[in-house]
């Protein structure tokens, strides 16, 4: 395993700055798809999600989407949608999947930030491969059953104070092509 891992957190991904992340010397990131940009029961989206991958597109800042989801047609669907690539059943935390993600983004880990909402998933594979950890607040989401014994140990709900509505998915998900 390498050292050095630097945590940060952020309510939900919109509220990363493009130019915040530079200052960090982060040149791209490889994020999480469920309950971190959509709700894995699709219900919700991160509030801004859109928007907020049109601005890394705009500026140049590429991203790679690894997800331990088992639904492989439902994870192609949303990549479609974002625009993105990335690997379904990537077994996080193991390294294999962030190697190849780091090698898609063709950057040097310490330029790479992890954007996820589990600690035991995102954070520890950004642990082991090198790079920087943002966590997120996790979505809503019906509970699996770990969640219920350790739920609290590994992410944090969102909501609360300061956090903007959260945006529905049906409006996206008329825009696409079945």
């Amino acid at each position: 395993m390498r050292k050095g891992v630097r945590r940060s957190r952020c309510g939900w991904v919109a509220a990363l700055e493009v130019e915040g992340l530079r200052e960090l010397g982060i040149e791209g990131l490889v994020l999480d798809l469920d309950n971190t940009l959509v709700s894995e029961d699709d219900r919700w989206l991160s509030p801004g999600v859109e928007g907020w991958l049109g601005q890394l597109r705009d500026r140049g800042m590429p991203c790679f989407v690894l997800s331990n989801g088992k639904r492989r047609g439902r994870f192609e669907r949303w990549l479609g949608c974002f625009g993105l690539e990335g690997i379904c059943v990537a077994r996080k935390p193991f390294p294999s999947a962030f190697e190849r993600a780091l090698r898609q983004l063709d950057l040097p880990r310490d330029r790479v930030a992890v954007v996820g909402d589990s600690w035991h998933t995102d954070g520890l594979g950004a642990l082991w491969i090198g790079c920087r950890w943002i966590q997120v607040a996790s979505l809503p989401h019906p509970p699996r059953w770990w969640e219920r014994l350790a739920g609290r140990w590994v992410q944090w709900p969102y909501g609360g104070p300061g956090y903007p509505p959260l945006d529905p998915v049906e409006p996206v998900l008329e825009r696409l092509p079945d």
